[in-house]
């Protein structure tokens, strides 16, 4: 059986990354292909926790919201990921290690050090998508559809570190979407990503 694909889909908040997943997700699914739709923070003990705290804006120590989400990529790696790999599926996860290495990293941990870790312990990605837009437009957006407030991540200060971190990035499997332009432009984009990336 053939090693599945692992595909991620990261940016700052308001950046469209979920929207563009979903549309990834049903364009797979016209092609009788069924990926598996996955997301981080999960909706585990540990990812719960994580939501909690960011809606509430409970402020804890940077040491300990790192804690949270190795903890919950370890449980939604042996649940989700390994297992779909191994059974030759596409998984597509909003969100996955590089939001660590580029949130983290914004409250002052090393992203190196972050990611060099991460790509010791987890799957590394087969392409990992970076959708990239200005952070005060991300928030607008955010603000625009209504949705729950987070205020521990959803600061236009700390947006932009989180930003500068993703921009430093260097991987072969990181591919940059432009995420100002309309959405069907920007799936265009993902589309022909993916296509060229990994033959899907």
């Amino acid at each position: 059986m053939n090693r599945g694909r692992l595909v991620v889909f990261e940016g700052i908040d308001g950046s469209g990354k979920s929207t563009q997943l979903g549309l990834l997700a049903e364009q797979l699914r016209e092609s009788h292909l069924a990926p598996i739709v996955t997301k981080e923070p999960t909706d585990g003990r540990w990812g719960r926790k994580i939501r909690a705290m960011a809606r509430s804006g409970e402020v804890i120590a940077p040491e300990e919201e790192l804690r949270w989400f190795l903890e919950d990529r370890r449980e939604h790696v042996e649940k989700v990921m390994r297992p779909g790999i191994e059974a030759g599926r596409i998984i597509l996860s909003d969100r996955y290690y590089l939001s660590t290495v580029a949130y983290q990293g914004a409250r002052g941990f090393d992203p190196q050090v972050l990611l060099a870790q991460a790509e010791a312990e987890f799957p590394m990605p087969d392409l990992a998508l970076i959708f990239e837009l200005d952070p005060e437009a991300g928030l607008a957006r955010v603000q625009a559809r209504g949705d729950a407030a987070e205020p521990t991540f959803e600061e236009a200060g700390f947006l932009a570190r989180v930003a500068a971190v993703f921009r430093a990035l260097d991987r072969p499997y990181l591919a940059r979407i432009d995420a100002s332009r309309p959405i069907e432009a920007v799936a265009r984009a993902v589309r022909e990503t993916v296509r060229e990336r990994l033959a899907i």
